[in-house]
């Protein structure tokens, strides 16, 4: 995998957490991974600018709670769409939740996946390491044109 890309992990919970970092690792994946626990976090460091004006760089792959403090998931995604600098970065949803609208929600808001997290490891770890070959190594970014 790219040693270089970072993964944004925005996640509350400190055993999902723990859960997704362990996945990672045992597919391999050993991108250099950001924890923010709360949505105003997460925007912080995506969309902030240090007090020299400096922002931090982007990462390759966003991995999205829903249930968060602060600001839900739901309202993270509506602002890294907005922002010209993080509207193009592939968000996947990752959550507990069943409810329909929280997946149509996610969806009309612009995120490239929605994927529930199974309860059971085995089931989560296969399913982390589906998410990394795809958006860390099959997919293609968006080239950056400057006009």
């Amino acid at each position: 995998m790219n040693r270089e890309a970072t993964i944004l992990l925005v996640e509350d919970n400190p055993k999902d957490e723990a859960l997704t970092l362990r996945a990672l690792k045992k597919a391999n994946i050993s991108n250099n991974v950001v924890v923010a626990r709360d949505g105003v976090e997460a925007i912080d460091y995506l969309i902030g600018s240090g007090p020299d004006g400096s922002r931090k760089p982007l990462p390759q792959l966003i991995l999205l709670d829903l249930k968060l403090p602060k600001l839900d998931g739901h309202e993270v995604l509506k602002r890294i769409r907005d922002d010209e600098r993080t509207r193009l970065l592939p968000v996947v949803i990752l959550t507990t939740s069943v409810e329909e609208i929280d997946r149509f929600e996610g969806y009309r808001l612009g995120a490239n996946s929605y994927v529930r997290k199974p309860v059971d490891f085995t089931e989560f770890a296969r399913a982390v390491v589906q998410l990394g070959l795809y958006w860390l190594v099959l997919n293609e970014q968006p080239p950056v044109i400057r006009a």
